[in-house]
């Protein structure tokens, strides 16, 4: 019997502004942005890369974020990169560099105040 590949197709999230949030997006991961109206796409740049979809908010925000991004970045490129997102609009919140020996990374919110964490990994021996 043979597994199942199964690959990460979209991150959908509902926003106060899905247009603001998917301008957001993309200038973090460099996805063009298609859809109109109240619904935004930022179709995967590559076969191994993911989608995000925005569309309104139905409801006010829960008090607890259930899950978030972890996305990661070359190792030595952290600190740059978190400074890049930064100046698009994401919010620092905290490091975790010394905790464990595998990762390092940083906490952000993104405009809307949804938590992300750009991590890097050193090199294997």
């Amino acid at each position: 019997m043979t597994s199942p590949k199964i690959s990460l197709g979209s991150i959908n999230m509902t926003a106060d502004d899905p247009e603001a949030l998917a301008k957001f997006w993309a200038g973090v991961t460099g996805n063009e942005i298609s859809g109109g109206g109240d619904s935004y796409y930022l179709a995967p740049t590559t076969p191994d890369d993911f989608a995000l979809f925005f569309q309104p908010a139905a409801q006010p925000r829960a008090q607890a974020q259930v899950a978030h991004m972890d996305l990661t970045v070359p190792w030595g490129s952290r600190t740059q990169e978190v400074q890049r997102v930064i100046e698009l609009g994401a919010e620092y919140k905290w490091d975790v560099l010394e905790e464990f020996e595998h990762v390092q990374w940083t906490t952000l919110a993104d405009p809307e105040g949804n938590l992300f964490c750009i991590a890097e990994h050193p090199p294997v021996n």
